[in-house]
């Protein structure tokens, strides 16, 4: 990461324009790579771990009800994230702050392309693969989810026969795993390329035009935080430090290269070492990736009225809290679309009169609260994942000692 901001910064106080374009197109091939060969495991990780996750689960009543308390701690913590973001927005006015002279104009009509009008019927057909195979190549995850707990469902069903598919696919997440250790290596190389790209592109100079807004922002994280680890510390008492010294690594790759996907095998080997079963770590970590991602929760009621503040629209509690209840919806049907906050953030604006192309107001500086909201969606999510093993009473000793 300093490497990266060094060299950017060289970049781009001595170079030309044109070569800084060519600079960061080039540099970013760095983080592509490796988000790619992440992207390579996910898909068929989420598969054969779930089905196995499922088949040793054994039945529908158990996973009911594991699922049951999977969305109860989903619901309540997306509706924590987005009440927090409505709260200090209100009290702290970031929009009054942006200058609506750096407006990313050409950046928002690429977010505005991706824009589409998202209502329960589109997020009900989201769900359901039209084409299991479809969906593995697209790394849909949700689609995947409910593909793999019925396959598994079944797989448990068929009773021996059944134990044959799941040893086979057992050995299969074990090879996928080992494969995570060899991916992580090529990490620092995606983290370097992601930083140098955005400074040499957008300079420090950035952080002077919108320092109120990532300030008041950061408050936003710091507290979101604060209320997630008071939870974690709730249900996981003494524990709790053992789980953030285990998902530091995870964080820092997530905060670097803006990816809360890029971490997903190393967050699952890193929970299960934490004494989370495999079974429940399957099953409750996907769709964790699709439910409770609680720094983009947050961010969304943050964006869409700071943006509503800059224009200067008032919007009335009533409206706010709407707002918020069509966040809760639209937000969990954007799996697998890219930077899919500002994609949501835009549809809602849309929907409440505000001009959807204030998305450009606060593009500039987005990759860099994309940063500490990706960090917030891993702790989000491992913290889910390890007090629901806890309530089931799967929460084992650490498997190994962190050096």
């Amino acid at each position: 990461m300093v490497a990266g901001v060094l060299l950017g910064y060289t970049v781009h106080t001595q170079s030309t324009p044109e070569f800084i374009a060519i600079f960061a197109e080039r540099i970013k091939i760095l983080t592509k790579i490796f988000l790619l060969l992440v992207q390579m495991i996910i898909a068929p990780l989420v598969f054969s771990t779930l089905v196995v996750g499922i088949a040793k689960l054994g039945d529908l009543k158990t996973v009911g009800r594991i699922g049951g308390k999977a969305m109860l701690w989903f619901i309540s913590a997306s509706l924590m994230s987005l009440t927090i973001g409505i709260i200090l927005v209100n009290i702290l006015k970031p929009g009054v702050g942006i200058d609506l002279d750096n407006a990313d104009a050409s950046a928002a009509a690429d977010v505005l392309s991706k824009t589409q009008v998202f209502s329960l019927e589109n997020f009900v057909v989201h769900l359901f693969p039209r084409s299991i195979f479809e969906a593995l190549a697209q790394n849909e995850i949700l689609q995947i989810v409910i593909f793999s707990i019925l396959f598994g469902v079944a797989t448990a069903g068929l009773g021996e026969n059944g134990k044959v598919i799941v040893k086979g696919l057992d050995a299969v997440a074990h090879a996928i795993l080992k494969m995570v250790g060899y991916v992580m290596n090529v990490a620092p190389l995606g983290v370097f390329g992601a930083i140098a790209a955005v400074i040499a592109t957008k300079g420090l100079g950035i952080f002077y035009f919108y320092g109120k807004y990532m300030g008041f922002f950061l408050i936003g994280i710091a507290v979101l935080w604060i209320v997630l680890l008071a939870f974690g510390k709730i249900f996981l008492g003494d524990r709790l430090p053992g789980l953030l010294k285990r998902i530091i690594q995870p964080i820092i790759i997530a905060f670097s290269t803006t990816s809360s996907e890029a971490v997903f095998p190393k967050l699952t080997e890193e929970l299960e070492k934490f004494g989370c079963k495999d079974k429940i770590v399957s099953f409750i970590l996907p769709l964790g990736y699709s439910f409770n991602l609680d720094g983009s929760m947050m961010y969304m009621t943050f964006a869409s009225i700071a943006i509503a503040q800059a224009y200067g629209i008032q919007l009335d509690f009533g409206t706010q809290i709407t707002m918020l209840l069509v966040l809760m919806l639209t937000s969990k049907g954007i799996a697998g679309v890219p930077r899919a906050s500002l994609v949501v953030i835009t549809a809602t604006l849309s929907m409440f009169n505000i001009p959807p192309e204030g998305i450009a107001l606060i593009l500039p500086i987005d990759h860099f609260c994309d940063m500490f909201r990706s960090g917030t969606n891993v702790i989000g999510n491992a913290l889910a994942t390890s007090v629901i093993s806890k309530w089931e009473g799967e929460l084992g000793p650490e498997q190994e000692t962190i050096v």
